[in-house]
């Protein structure tokens, strides 16, 4: 139902049947409480593989057709802390400081029991058994009870939408998942931080996570409970509270604390048309000077609004640009410290391999030198060899050739006795014999005498 057609029931002659038709639907919107469905699907973030990447800003955009969100490179969006908005439905944000930077992806919490439903008297919000809250514009009147509700501050409101404004948020891909598919954020998502699955599934992976790791998670899952409980789940390393969650919820959901309250509205509608019957005729006749008058109001607010706007884009622009040279003279300072650390390290590595080479070169020609000088002292040894085996054999033969000279000495100073005493004894015999002719001729010439 538009706002238009509702504010018409009531101050005409339909109000009367305006209030029947509202009465019962608020009273089964505040009455009771809805636990949840036992088999919705639901999601689990763990923000300890979060790396702050936007890359979910950027499909949950694109999916929905909403406006691209900023650059996934410009690191100046995460200088504030973001909420989700009418054209940004979910927004990733930066938490800590230098010493320990944590990232954490901010969207609808998907409430078992949904605050924003149990505030609703018209149920333009619903529990789907997906395990999604999904708005429905056509029933909305506008009152942004919801955005009020919400313990989350979750709900956007197109203000920028005069005649019809609406109220958005993340619905969980919820037409995705009837087609079978899982939510765009959680499709994109390059670390595995963000898990799709069943509920009551999830849960069972999150304290397992915790029991096998009890050294780098809380002992707690986030949205087990809080509030009724939540379809997003987490985990963290870090109390809750440091990357922006409610620790002051509670357990009891929303529709508890708002079924008092609505209770009565079906009797305040009954009312309501009675008192804007008769104001409807009283400001009949107003309407024309009123309406010139609201024709100029509107035309001063916009230009009180476009002033105040222009005005907050200077300042805004001027942060962005403050945020974007510190961010740049920051960005330069690492550049440097990376290009210095890169310049070290190659000349480092540079440095070793020098020193590698110049070794293996010493080493060459150490070895070269080594093998050159063996060379030199085997030659050197060798000629020493060969002169001092030549002045052996020289020695050896001079001492040969004086010993045969000395034998051969020997042997003819022996040949020459041997033949000095044969001629000797020849001699004698030659002169026996002689001696003895000459003593028989004697003795025959004494015979024959």
């Amino acid at each position: 139902m538009k706002r238009r057609a509702f504010l018409s029931m009531l101050t005409g002659t339909g109000a009367a049947g305006a209030a029947s038709m509202l009465a019962p639907s608020v009273a089964r919107a505040a009455g009771g409480e809805f636990p949840g469905y036992p088999d919705s699907n639901g999601v689990l973030t763990d923000v300890t593989k979060c790396i702050g990447c936007r890359r979910c800003e950027e499909a949950c955009a694109k999916v929905n057709h909403l406006p691209a969100p900023a650059p996934v490179d410009d690191a100046s969006v995460m200088n504030t802390v973001r909420r989700p908005s009418a054209v940004a439905w979910t927004v990733v944000n930066r938490y800590g400081d230098d010493s320990g930077v944590l990232y954490r992806k901010t969207q609808c919490m998907h409430c078992l029991e949904p605050a924003c439903a149990s505030a609703c008297f018209v149920k333009a919000f619903t529990k789907n058994p997906d395990g999604s809250v999904t708005y429905d514009a056509s029933l909305c009147v506008g009152c942004r009870y919801c955005m009020v509700a919400c313990p989350f501050n979750i709900p956007g409101y197109t203000y920028n939408k005069v005649l019809a404004p609406v109220v958005q948020k993340c619905t969980m891909c919820h037409d995705r998942q009837q087609q079978g598919l899982i939510p765009g954020c959680v499709e994109a998502c390059p670390t595995g931080a963000l898990l799709f699955g069943k509920r009551k599934d999830l849960l069972k992976i999150a304290h397992q996570r915790i029991n096998e790791h009890p050294e780098r998670y809380v002992d707690h899952v986030y949205g087990e409970r809080e509030m009724g409980g939540t379809a997003w789940l987490t985990i963290s390393n870090v109390r809750f509270e440091e990357v922006g969650l409610r620790e002051d919820l509670g357990s009891k959901a929303a529709g508890e604390y708002t079924a008092g309250i609505l209770g009565v509205v079906p009797m305040v509608v009954g009312f309501w048309p009675v008192l804007l019957g008769g104001a409807y005729f009283i400001t009949k006749r107003k309407e024309e000077i009123a309406a010139e008058e609201q024709a100029e109001a509107v035309a001063s607010a916009i230009a009180t609004e476009r002033e105040r706007c222009e005005t907050a884009a200077k300042q805004a622009s001027d942060k962005a640009a403050k945020a974007a040279a510190k961010e740049l003279e920051k960005a330069v300072e690492t550049a440097k410290k990376e290009a210095r650390e890169a310049a070290i390290e190659e000349a480092q590595a540079e440095a070793a391999s020098s020193l590698e080479q110049a070794v293996e070169t010493a080493r060459k020609e150490a070895r070269e030198a080594a093998i050159e000088e063996a060379r030199a002292e085997a030659a050197s040894s060798l000629e020493q060899a060969v002169a001092a085996e030549r002045e052996r054999c020289e020695t050896a033969a001079r001492q040969a050739s004086e010993q045969a000279v000395k034998e051969l000495e020997k042997a003819v100073e022996a040949a020459r006795k041997e033949a000095r005493e044969a001629a000797i004894a020849e001699m004698k015999q030659a002169v026996n014999r002689k001696a003895g002719d000459r003593s028989g001729k004697k003795s025959g010439e004494e015979k024959g005498a």
